[in-house]
C-alpha cells in the first residue's frame, strides 16, 4: 500500500512542502471540496450525455437532464434525474434524497415495468444504468464515512487520503483525493482495492466558469481491471433557477415535472 501512495504522491513532484508545516485543517479542506463539488448555488440543472466504452472499444450513450436543489448548504439535498435517450432508458427516473446523519433515500422509476423501486443503501456502490460511474457518485459520498488525512500539499493542490469507516461496506481499502487550491474541487480520486492495488480513477477533465462558478463540464471514470471508462459532458448548465422542492417527491416518478423534459 505504501507503495501505491507513492505513485499517486508523485503527482506532486518536487512542489510538494511538508503537511505540518502548513498547518492546514484536513477537515475544512473536504469540507470546502464538497460543497464545491456538489452544492454550487442553491439548485441547478444540466443535461448530461454519457459514452460509455469496453474493453474491446465498443461504446454505448446515456443522455438525461439532472436536477438539483439544496435544502441546507452541506446538509440534505435532492436530485432527480430524467433519461432521454436510446430508447431502452428512454422515460426512465433516478431519484435521490441525500441525507447526512443516515443513509441517502434512492428510488428508481422503470416505465417499461411501470415499477417503483427503491435502491438499498447497500447497492450505492454499484454500477449506475451500466456505466463506470456508481450511484454513490451521482449524489456523492457522505463525509461521515470515511477518516481523512492529507498526505500532500504544493502550490497548487491538495492530496487527501479518505479511509472507510466500515470497510466491509465497500469494495475499496481507501481512496486519495486530489483538490484545487483555487476552487476547492477534486479533480481526481484514485481507488484502492482490497489489496492496495489502484483499481478505479475518477477525473474532472474540463472546468468552465459558469455565472461566476467554477464547474466540471467533463468527468471520466476508469475502471483499470475492467478496462472500460465512462465519459460524462454537461451541458445546459444552469444554476438558481428555482426549483420547487415537490418535484422530488414519488408522485413525479411517474409524471416527469416539465423542467425535467426540456
Amino acid at each position: 500500500m505504501k507503495k501505491t501512495i507513492i505513485t499517486v504522491c508523485s503527482l506532486f513532484a518536487l512542489l510538494t512542502t511538508p503537511v505540518m508545516a502548513e498547518n492546514l485543517n484536513v477537515e475544512e479542506i473536504a469540507n470546502k471540496a464538497n460543497l464545491a463539488a456538489y452544492y454550487a448555488g442553491n439548485d441547478g440543472k444540466a443535461t448530461v450525455n454519457m459514452t460509455i466504452t469496453d474493453s474491446q472499444g465498443r461504446e454505448r450513450t446515456r443522455e438525461f437532464i439532472i436536477l438539483r436543489k439544496d435544502i441546507q448548504d452541506g446538509g440534505k439535498q435532492l436530485f432527480y434525474v430524467y433519461f432521454k435517450k436510446p430508447s431502452d432508458v428512454s422515460k426512465m427516473v433516478f431519484m435521490v434524497h441525500k441525507n447526512v446523519t443516515s443513509d441517502d433515500d434512492r428510488w428508481m422509476y422503470l416505465p417499461a415495468l411501470d415499477l417503483v423501486k427503491r435502491i438499498a443503501a447497500s447497492d450505492k456502490r454499484t454500477s449506475f444504468v451500466g456505466s463506470n460511474f456508481m450511484y454513490e457518485d451521482v449524489s456523492g459520498r457522505n463525509l461521515s464515512e470515511d477518516t481523512r488525512e492529507l498526505v500532500g500539499s504544493n502550490n497548487t493542490h491538495y492530496l487527501i487520503k479518505n479511509t472507510p469507516k466500515k470497510p466491509d461496506d465497500v469494495e475499496f481499502s481507501s481512496y486519495t483525493v486530489q483538490i484545487d487550491k483555487k476552487t476547492f474541487l477534486p479533480v481526481k480520486a484514485v481507488y484502492l482495492d482490497k489489496n492496495g492495488k489502484e483499481y478505479r480513477i475518477v477525473e474532472a477533465t474540463k472546468v468552465e466558469d459558469i455565472d461566476g462558478i467554477p464547474t466540471v463540464i467533463e468527468s471520466k471514470v476508469t475502471d483499470l481491471a475492467a478496462r472500460s471508462h465512462t465519459v460524462s459532458k454537461f451541458s445546459k448548465v444552469k444554476y438558481n433557477i428555482g426549483l420547487k422542492e415537490n418535484i422530488f417527491t414519488e408522485r413525479y416518478l411517474r409524471r416527469p415535472p416539465r423542467e425535467a423534459r426540456r
